[in-house]
C-alpha cells in the first residue's frame, strides 16, 4: 500500500499517516447550482481549493500555491470561484476570481485568474457575500483604516459604504441583493458585535444592539438571511439567555421571533434551501448533533437529523431536503456522509488509522467545573503516564470529541493526552467564555492547574514527566505557564505564540489589537500593569523548564519579533531552549512542514524527558 506521497505506508509510522491521509472539507455548493461545489483538500500534500461537478463527477484543483490556500466562495450561479490570495500565509492579500469550468492550474491550461474586485488594494479579509447579479459586498481591514465594506459591481469601481476604527465585517446579503447585514463592535467591545442592516448605497434599514452601548455584554451574530425572494428575514444567533441561540428578525418590519429550542448548551442554526425550516447545528459538552426545526408549525416542531456520536464540524441542508455533514470521533477519522446514509466526498488514497478515544473528565475549579478530554496509550494499561496537556488556542474555541493527528501522534508514543476547556472556552455558556476579562492567561492557567492536580492524583500523570503544549492561544498559555507555573512542568513546548503581549499587540493585526482592548480593558499605554502580568515576557527569567518555540516569519497574529524578544531573553540567562522558524504564517497549510514540526516537538520532548521517555515508535531523527 502507498500513500499520497508515493511512500509505502507499511514503513511510515501511523502518526505520520494520520497527516498524510487525504481529507476534504464539507463541500460548499452553489444555491442556484446546486450541482457545483467547493471544497477544501490536502491531496497533493498541500491544503487547496478544489472545484467539483457533481452531476459528472468532475473534480481539479483551483488553486496551487507553496503555502496553501483554504479561503474560497462560489457565485451564486455556480459560475466562477472567489478566493483569497496572501502572501505565504500573511493574510493580507486580495479576492482573486476564476472560471468554474477553467482548465486547470497552470496558464497554458486556461486558467485565467483576474482581480476580483480591481481598485481595492490588498487588505484583511473581513467578510464576503456575492449576490445573484454579480454585486459582491468585501469587508476589509488595515491598520491605517480599520475596517471598511465596498460594494462592488459588475465593471464598476469599488464604492464604500462603511467605515470605522472597531472591527466589523460583512455577515450576509439578501437573496434579491437589497439588504446587506453587517456585524460590528462600534460600542467598543470586540467579544459582542452589534447588527447593523443597510441597503447598498449605505442606508441604514435597522439596527441590533443587545450590548446597550457597551455597558452590556451580550453578542449577536449574523447567520443569514433567508434564502427567498423577497423575504427580509434574517436568522441572527443570541446569548440573551446565557447561551448561543437563534432568532429570526426582520429589520424592514421591525419584529423578532424568539425559537424556543429547548436543548442545552449552544445552539447555531441555518435555513433550509427553500426556508421552511433550520438546520439546527447543536453543541453541548465536547460533542454536536444536529436537528431540524420548523418555526412555522405551533410550538416549532424539532426532529432529530441522525447522526453518529462524536462531533459534526459543519452541515449544509440541500435542495432535496438531505443533510450532509463533516462528522468525526478522537478515534475515527473525518468523512463527508448525508442522511441518505451515502458517503458524500470520499478522497482517493491511504485512509487515516484510527486513534483511541477520549474519556471525559470534570474537575472542580476556582471558577466552576472544568471538562478535560483525556486519550490514554493503549500500553502500558496502567499509569502513570508522561502526560502532554495540549491547550487549545482562541482563547474564544474549545476541544471537542474530533479527530486530531496531533494527540494522536503522543499517544501513539506512548503518552496520555489532556485538553482542557479552561474559561474563555466556547460550549459551556457565555459566562464562563466571558470570564477572562483583565486577568488574561492568569485564569486560563488556573483551570489548567486545577486539572493539572488531578491528574496527578488520579495517577493518570507522572509528575516528573509533565508538558505543556499548544498552538496559538495555548502557545501563549503554555509560556505563561512555564513562567509562571515554573515547578509544575518538565517540557514546554509552544507553536505560534504571543511572548511579549506588548510587541504582539503593535505588530498584530487590526482586528486583534481590538480584541486585546477588550480583553485587557484597554492599550498597553493606559492599562500597562495588566499587559505586565498578562506578559510571558515578565516571567521569563523564572522558567526553569525546556522551551521549544516554533514561529511562522509571516505571522500576522502572533508576529515574529515579540517571539524573537522572548528568545534573546532566554539566550541571555543561557536558558535551554530551541526554536523553529519556518516561511509560512500562523500555522502551515502544508503536510509535510506539519510533520516536520511534530517530529521536532516528540524528538524534544524526548530528549529533555531523558530516561523517563516513554517507549514508542522509532522515528528518524528530525531532518533525516
Amino acid at each position: 500500500m502507498t500513500d499520497t506521497t508515493g511512500s509505502t505506508t507499511d514503513s511510515v509510522p501511523e502518526w505520520e499517516q494520520r497527516f498524510r491521509a487525504p481529507r476534504v472539507s464539507l463541500p460548499d455548493w452553489a444555491h442556484d447550482a446546486p450541482d457545483r461545489a467547493l471544497f477544501v483538500s490536502n491531496a497533493t500534500g498541500t491544503y487547496e481549493l478544489y472545484a467539483w461537478d457533481r452531476a459528472t463527477g468532475g473534480q481539479r484543483q483551483v488553486t496551487d500555491r507553496p503555502n496553501g490556500t483554504t479561503d474560497g466562495v462560489l457565485t451564486p450561479d455556480g459560475e466562477a470561484v472567489w478566493w483569497f490570495s496572501d502572501t505565504d500565509g500573511d493574510e493580507f492579500g486580495v479576492w482573486m476570481r476564476q472560471p468554474f469550468h477553467a482548465g486547470g492550474t497552470g496558464e497554458d491550461e486556461g486558467t485565467r485568474d483576474e482581480p476580483a474586485a480591481p481598485g481595492l488594494g490588498p487588505s484583511y479579509p473581513a467578510g464576503l457575500a456575492i449576490g445573484r447579479d454579480g454585486t459582491a459586498v468585501i469587508g476589509r481591514s488595515t491598520d491605517e483604516d480599520g475596517t471598511t465594506v465596498h460594494v462592488v459591481r459588475p465593471g464598476s469601481a469599488p464604492v464604500e459604504i462603511y467605515r470605522h476604527r472597531e472591527s466589523a465585517g460583512v455577515g450576509d446579503l439578501s437573496y434579491d441583493g437589497t439588504l446587506i447585514a453587517l456585524e460590528h463592535t462600534e460600542h467598543g467591545d470586540a467579544m459582542h458585535s452589534a447588527l447593523r442592516v443597510v441597503r447598498p448605497d449605505g442606508t441604514t434599514v435597522a439596527e441590533l444592539d443587545d450590548t446597550e452601548g457597551g455597558t452590556k455584554e451580550l453578542g449577536l451574530a449574523v447567520l443569514g438571511f433567508v434564502p427567498v425572494a423577497g423575504d427580509a428575514r434574517l436568522l441572527v444567533g443570541h446569548q440573551r439567555r446565557g447561551r448561543w441561540e437563534p432568532m429570526i428578525w426582520d429589520p424592514v418590519a421591525g419584529t423578532e421571533t424568539d425559537l424556543a429550542i429547548d436543548l442545552p448548551g449552544d445552539v447555531g442554526a441555518e435555513w433550509y434551501p427553500d426556508g421552511s425550516a433550520l438546520l439546527i447545528e447543536h453543541g453541548f459538552e465536547a460533542r454536536s448533533e444536529l436537528w431540524r426545526y420548523e418555526p412555522a408549525t405551533a410550538g416549532g416542531a424539532l426532529g432529530r437529523v441522525e447522526t453518529p456520536a462524536g462531533s459534526v464540524s459543519g452541515a449544509t441542508a440541500r435542495p432535496d431536503g438531505s443533510v450532509e455533514y463533516l462528522w468525526s470521533s478522537a478515534a475515527e477519522p473525518p468523512v463527508v456522509r448525508s442522511t441518505t446514509g451515502a458517503v458524500v466526498l470520499d478522497p482517493p488514497g491511504a485512509k487515516a488509522p484510527v486513534s483511541v478515544p477520549v474519556e471525559d473528565v470534570w474537575v472542580e475549579g476556582p471558577g466552576g467545573r472544568i471538562h478535560a478530554l483525556v486519550q490514554r496509550p493503549a500500553a502500558p494499561a496502567e499509569g502513570p503516564f508522561p502526560t502532554v496537556f495540549e491547550i487549545h488556542g482562541g482563547p474564544t474555541w474549545h476541544d471537542s470529541d474530533a479527530f486530531a493527528a496531533g494527540p494522536a501522534a503522543w499517544v501513539d508514543h506512548g503518552y496520555a493526552v489532556v485538553r482542557v476547556n479552561y474559561r474563555g472556552s466556547t460550549g459551556y455558556g457565555r459566562a464562563w467564555t466571558d470570564a477572562l476579562k483583565h486577568r488574561v492567561g492568569l485564569i486560563e492557567l488556573e483551570d489548567i492547574e486545577a486539572v493539572r492536580e488531578w491528574a496527578v492524583k488520579s495517577g493518570l500523570a507522572d509528575p516528573a514527566k509533565l508538558v505543556l503544549a499548544g498552538g496559538s492561544w495555548g502557545g501563549y498559555l503554555t509560556l505563561l505557564g512555564l513562567g509562571t507555573q515554573p515547578g509544575d512542568w518538565a517540557v514546554g513546548l509552544a507553536a505560534v505564540p504571543v511572548a511579549d503581549y506588548v510587541t504582539a499587540y503593535h505588530d498584530e493585526m487590526e482586528a486583534l489589537k481590538a480584541m486585546d482592548r477588550t480583553l485587557l480593558g484597554g492599550t498597553p499605554q493606559e492599562v500597562p500593569e495588566r499587559f505586565e502580568a498578562s506578559s510571558p515576557l515578565t516571567y521569563v527569567d523564572a522558567v526553569r523548564a525546556p522551551v521549544y518555540i516554533s514561529a511562522g516569519v509571516n505571522d500576522p497574529r502572533c508576529p515574529i519579533r515579540q517571539v524573537e524578544n522572548y528568545v534573546d531573553r532566554l539566550k541571555g540567562r543561557d536558558a535551554v531552549h530551541e526554536v523553529y522558524r519556518y516561511d509560512a504564517g500562523h500555522g502551515s497549510l502544508v503536510v509535510e512542514e506539519r510533520i516536520k514540526q511534530v517530529r521536532l516537538e516528540l524528538d524534544f520532548a524526548r530528549r529533555h524527558l531523558a530516561d523517563a521517555a516513554p517507549a514508542g515508535p522509532a522515528d528518524p531523527a528530525p531532518g533525516a
